[in-house]
């Protein structure tokens, strides 16, 4: 599991420090200081490495989050829905766009995905986990949703915090306190009733 934790150090350092065009297997096995046959061993392709590194970044997430996702934190009243456990998720969520590292990774992989079918397959089925994740925690506070409304409000959740990213870190607007508060707000009114 080592070798495998290292391989992705190395994978997400090419990938933040020289971009995705510079993302090739050998630029990783170089950084790792390993054959390229080793890091094939354990990623047999380019977007088998790019999935590894994505759904490490979401367990890592998933971890950071653990505590405020768990069902006996998720508690609901018959009279007022749970909003200091909503809004703590989606200030945590906000707070992981202030690693500077993570925004560049994202964006880097964005652009690998808009050019590898691919990788765009590995980017998809991340989003997708994201999604279950968020629909899963609407369930546990909002159970009388439909299976269809909460998928609904899962996918506009996640389009939300993640173009959120684009400007919150200055690549593409500036961020302003005025808009983060209505960012928490909009997003708060998707996880509640």
């Amino acid at each position: 599991m080592e070798r495998r934790e290292a391989l992705l150090d190395a994978a997400e350092g090419v990938l933040v420090a020289e971009g995705g065009a510079e993302l090739t297997m050998r630029a990783v096995a170089a950084a790792a200081g390993v054959r390229l046959g080793h890091l094939q061993y354990y990623f047999p392709t380019h977007a088998d490495l790019v999935a590894a590194v994505l759904e490490r970044v979401l367990r890592r997430s998933a971890e950071r989050l653990a505590p405020l996702l768990a069902p006996e934190t998720a508690r609901e009243t018959d009279t007022a829905p749970d909003t200091d456990t909503a809004a703590a998720v989606v200030v945590a969520l906000l707070a992981e766009q202030e690693d500077a590292r993570l925004v560049r990774l994202f964006a880097e992989v964005w652009a690998l995905a808009a050019r590898d079918a691919a990788v765009a397959g590995a980017v998809r089925q991340f989003y997708d986990g994201y999604r279950e994740q968020v629909a899963a925690f609407l369930g546990r506070r909002r159970p009388g949703l439909s299976p269809a409304e909460r998928q609904a409000r899962a996918g506009v959740f996640v389009m939300l915090i993640e173009g959120a990213s684009l400007f919150r870190s200055g690549l593409a607007g500036e961020r302003a306190p005025d808009t983060d508060a209505t960012l928490v707000r909009t997003a708060l009114d998707l996880l509640g009733p």
